[in-house]
């Protein structure tokens, strides 16, 4: 196990960085995995193949030296953008490439922050978050500062003083969310009346993709919510929201879902009742995370609006912890990843080869 040090003095920035295109360990294998406490909601995924691990950096796991990292991460089941991530994360923290890894998922913060203290128990030389909600963890990262472990969140932010983990490597879900709501008030309808299909409440992509919309009903009188509930990022719960505002007949013209699945899931609903969608049709339907078949969607008109969410984090992550590891200075404490949104008018084959998840 590496020797852990403490004190790296970090200076606050923000940069955008661009996109190029949001348990315990085992001493058998690098790649080991958290069970999970739900498996309805919390599933382990496969760990990464060895043979198709890329080469080993010069002088870790040459040395035998491995990095050990606990990684604590949301349901791989949850999203395309979610298997998405935890596969890159999977390719990257490796043994070939100098990682001793362990995997915990689940959707809900209290068994998260079970397996991140675990991991802290078991010595973790780094824990890697990625928070079901963006409270209730100032605990566990205290007690990481105290054992020596060094936190680096990715892809959701968390309401913690930033003297507690080492970086934040991010999306900006409030600015997503942001360039979608822009997007819609761009359409100049008459009027909007919208079904709001939220995340997971409390997570920082639910937070930042609802407030837009929040904010600019709140302030526009001819902007109205027909209704907002959570679907958990789940299609089949999104379906039965449009489905049940459908069979109370009331009017609607906007379907925003906070994440492709879901947005899928409403189209089924559409579908179903012979109602028309996409480009020039009756109802305007907005997704997030830019899944390839979702992209496709918008090239082929169906869907209106997609909204970019980067999921591959992981060589972000491994540039920080080599600069740790050498005794650097983080200067770029929170790195904002760019990103952009999609309108099915203007979007091209390229854009789906390049940006589809």
């Amino acid at each position: 196990m590496k020797k852990k040090f403490l004190g790296v003095a970090l200076s606050v920035a923000m940069v955008a960085s661009l996109l190029a295109g949001c348990g315990s360990s085992s001493d058998d294998s690098a790649a080991t995995e958290a069970p999970a406490t739900d498996a309805t909601e919390a599933p382990a995924a496969d760990g990464a193949d060895a043979t198709d691990a890329p080469a080993a950096d010069e002088g870790n796991a040459a040395s035998g030296d491995l990095i050990k990292v606990g990684i604590i991460n949301n349901d791989p089941n949850e999203s395309g953008y979610r298997t998405a991530n935890v596969e890159d994360l999977k390719a990257k923290f490796t043994e070939a490439n100098g990682y001793q890894a362990s995997f915990a998922y689940s959707l809900k913060n209290e068994e998260q922050i079970a397996s991140a203290q675990k991991m802290i128990q078991d010595g973790v030389d780094y824990l890697l978050l990625s928070a079901a909600d963006t409270s209730g963890w100032d605990g566990v990262l205290k007690d990481a500062k105290d054992n020596g472990t060094k936190v680096i969140l990715f892809d959701r932010t968390i309401d913690a003083d930033e003297s507690l983990y080492e970086a934040s490597i991010v999306s900006d879900m409030n600015k997503e969310g942001e360039t979608a709501v822009n997007w819609l008030a761009d359409q100049k309808l008459d009027e909007y009346k919208i079904i709001h299909i939220q995340g997971v409440m409390g997570s920082a992509a639910q937070k930042g993709r609802s407030k837009a919309l929040d904010d600019k009903v709140a302030a526009e009188s001819t902007w109205s919510i027909v209704a907002q509930q959570t679907a958990e990022w789940n299609a089949d719960k999104a379906q039965q929201i449009v489905q049940s505002v459908i069979d109370s007949k009331e009017k609607f013209n906007v379907i925003y879902a906070e994440n492709d699945d879901m947005a899928k899931g409403a189209v089924a609903a559409l579908d179903k009742a012979n109602i028309s969608h996409g480009v020039g049709k009756d109802v305007i339907v907005m997704g997030y995370d830019c899944n390839k078949w979702a992209l496709e969607e918008l090239l082929n008109q169906n869907w209106n609006y997609d909204g970019q969410c980067n999921p591959f984090q992981a060589q972000y992550i491994d540039e920080v912890i080599k600069k740790l590891e050498a005794g650097e200075t983080i200067e770029e404490k929170t790195i904002v990843m760019d990103e952009k949104g999609f309108d099915a008018t203007t979007i091209t084959q390229d854009d789906v080869d390049t940006y589809g998840i």
